[in-house]
């Protein structure tokens, strides 16, 4: 059975993307404090416990791994408004967790993908191509991932495959509090994501926007 590491798999489209890779993975549920819930609800699945700000925690998590052929970057938080509220403790959590991490995590379980033929997806934004008011540090750290995936897939090239994913509004607890529509299910995300994993190993999906579908 081929192994899946999904950061941030305990809610929202991390756990999408690991309840739908669960039924032909064995899957590393990735989680800051406790990942039991989403490993009891998986056939094959062990805890990857990790607090994403700490690199010292990721790579000894990490060293734990010797087999790995996907690795799903969807692990990130958002704190919003304007510049003059975003402190500088907001702005490192942001980096931190939505760039810092995910270039750590790379780095260190590329031996194992590359063993492997295997694929990294990170789970960016449309925060990715274009700043939002009030998101300043959240589209910095969603611009910055998105170079990082684009270059990583440069130097990869016929090692890695390597995919850039980029959801718009979706149903999950980030979003709670917006009031904007439409919104998609995360498992419509997930669905996104396992079109990269099934095109492998000889094609690799580059890039994937998935947005709301507009309905009268």
């Amino acid at each position: 059975m081929k192994k899946a590491l999904i950061t941030g798999a305990s809610r929202g489209i991390g756990r999408a993307i690991a309840e739908d890779l669960g039924k032909d993975h064995h899957i590393y549920a990735g989680a800051s404090k406790d990942a039991s819930g989403i490993v009891s609800a998986l056939p094959s699945a062990e805890p990857f416990e990790a607090d994403l700000t700490d690199t010292d925690a990721i790579l000894e998590a990490a060293s734990k791994i010797e087999e790995l052929d996907v690795l799903v970057l969807a692990a990130g938080v958002m704190d919003g408004g304007p510049l003059e509220e975003l402190t500088d403790d907001k702005w490192r959590e942001m980096m931190e967790v939505n760039l810092f991490a995910p270039v750590t995590l790379t780095r260190a379980l590329l031996p194992a993908l590359r063993r492997s033929s295997g694929l990294i997806i990170t789970i960016n934004s449309g925060a990715g191509f274009h700043g939002i008011a009030e998101n300043s540090a959240y589209c910095a750290s969603k611009f910055a991932l998105r170079g990082f995936t684009e270059a990583l897939a440069q130097e990869e090239a016929g090692k890695v495959r390597v995919t850039s994913l980029h959801p718009g509004r979706t149903d999950t607890d980030m979003l709670a509090g917006s009031n904007d529509q439409p919104k998609m299910a995360a498992d419509e995300v997930a669905k996104a994501a396992r079109l990269a994993v099934d095109a492998g190993p000889g094609a690799v999906v580059e890039f994937l926007r998935v947005r709301p579908a507009f309905t009268s």
